[in-house]
């Protein structure tokens, strides 16, 4: 089961994040000992299609970032055809501001190898690669020995699943990222598990129908596969009790979600709680308020590159609707990092535009350049350099730029552009302080 709200409200305030050997990991024989692979005993019993509708009905949505719905995705495989297909991992995990994949590693490594080996055998993948950021030192050993402690009971590899019985044999390794933020991005992350360069590719074809080494591939991020196990348990009812339903029409944002909460609160951490849970509940009632009872300035909603939420959004819902109602590209990994109101957003904006145009791996013209740009735009209005025209300036740069309008390979431009562009919108009036005003003469009788 996935860690209550109980359980991470209490671990969280003593969690010893720099002493590795103090780290409460469970092992395999605890996990087993608690229900651990019943589950996957029981899907075994089951139809792969069976599974398949399950999470579809469940309507399991993308827990990395997308929000695009797992089972849906996992219908856009071909059928089997008697060649290896591969199962991707995404524990990249570096969005800034999200660290929840890491508490779910640290924690319960044995509940995601359960989801992966459930998935697998619903989708009729034979090869997982559980690809893991560069930075995690520490969560790559706890992976592997947890990776290691399946093969030993036989969960993967031997004669089939569970030591044989299911006939459906699984294999699953463990694939180190090299620092790139960009291999978050699906295809990006395929490049870097076959040797390349890891940088986005053209779609289609989409992974689904050639993925990695041109063989069929579904990618799912980490707490996507950690929940595939609940809801196979305990049934699509009790998952659709959790969470809401869409405010505005569209789909809805059912069970819950880990949120990393980061900034200026009391009491950061994680917490596992119902999607649509208002921001505001969440950092006074989890989190402790703000930083020394100062006021809400704006929060980064779950991620830098999903853009800023406003001084007058603290009460926007954590949902998959929130990109509709409250101007930003989505909830994202669900993690914000909030700001109180000493914070310097000019600062902010510059920060966020540098990281981007450090991690834009070059292959596209405006994201590559456009970046560039803008950070230099905006070191120029921080310096107090700048004029009126240059805001503009940047507004303009940063909506040309993007998978929305068509002008790149990979959505990390549309990153850079819903984390600027918001900031520059939602707090104008610190920006202008900032810069000259220019006036531009109107000639009387002039058309």
């Amino acid at each position: 089961m996935p860690l209550t709200e109980a359980v991470l409200t209490k671990r969280i305030p003593t969690f010893p994040w720099g002493d590795p050997k103090n780290r409460r990991t469970v092992g395999i024989d605890q996990f087993m000992a608690t229900g651990g692979y019943e589950t996957l005993k029981k899907a075994i019993s089951m139809q792969p299609t069976e599974i398949v509708n399950l999470v579809k009905d469940a309507n399991l949505r993308g827990r990395g970032g997308a929000g695009f719905p797992a089972g849906l995705k996992w219908t856009f495989l071909p059928p089997p055809d008697g060649k290896t297909r591969y199962l991707c991992i995404n524990c990249d995990e570096a969005e800034p501001g999200t660290f929840k994949d890491r508490l779910l590693v640290d924690f319960d490594p044995h509940l995601i190898l359960e989801g992966i080996a459930i998935a697998c055998y619903a989708c009729q993948l034979d090869t997982a690669f559980f690809f893991i950021r560069g930075e995690y030192h520490h969560q790559a050993k706890v992976m592997q020995r947890a990776i290691d402690e399946a093969y030993a009971k036989g969960i993967f590899g031997g004669k089939g699943l569970l030591n044989g019985a299911s006939n459906f044999k699984v294999e699953c390794y463990l694939h180190r990222g090299a620092g790139a933020y960009i291999c978050g991005e699906e295809t990006g992350l395929l490049e870097a598990i076959e040797g390349k360069r890891g940088w986005p590719r053209i779609k289609p074809p989409f992974p689904a129908v050639k993925g990695l080494f041109g063989r069929p591939t579904i990618i799912n991020n980490v707490e996507t596969l950690a929940a595939v196990g609940p809801i196979v348990d305990k049934g699509v009812a009790w998952w659709k009790g959790c969470g809401c339903e869409s405010s505005v029409g569209g789909p809805p944002s059912y069970g819950p979600k880990l949120m990393g909460v980061s900034g200026h609160v009391e009491r950061p951490g994680v917490f596992e709680c119902d999607l649509g849970i208002p921001l505001r509940k969440l950092v006074e009632d989890y989190c402790g308020g703000m930083r020394k009872g100062k006021k809400f300035k704006g929060a980064i909603a779950g991620g830098v590159s999903m853009g800023v939420l406003g001084p007058d959004q603290y009460d926007a819902e954590m949902d998959f609707d929130i990109g509709r109602k409250y101007d930003v590209l989505g909830l994202g990994t669900a993690c914000p990092t909030v700001f109180d109101e000493d914070t310097d957003m000019v600062a902010v904006a510059r920060n966020l535009a540098r990281f981007f145009k450090n991690e834009s791996c070059g292959q596209c013209t405006p994201c590559r350049e456009g970046s560039g740009w803008m950070l230099k735009l905006i070191m120029k209005v921080e310096r107090g350099e700048g004029t009126t025209k240059d805001l503009d300036l940047i507004l303009e740069i940063a909506g040309s730029m993007g998978l929305t309008p068509g002008t790149t390979i990979c959505g990390l431009a549309d990153g850079n552009n819903f984390a600027v562009r918001t900031i520059v919108n939602k707090f104008r009036g610190e920006f202008e302080k900032r810069v000259k005003p220019v006036y531009v003469p109107v000639t009387v009788g002039a058309r």
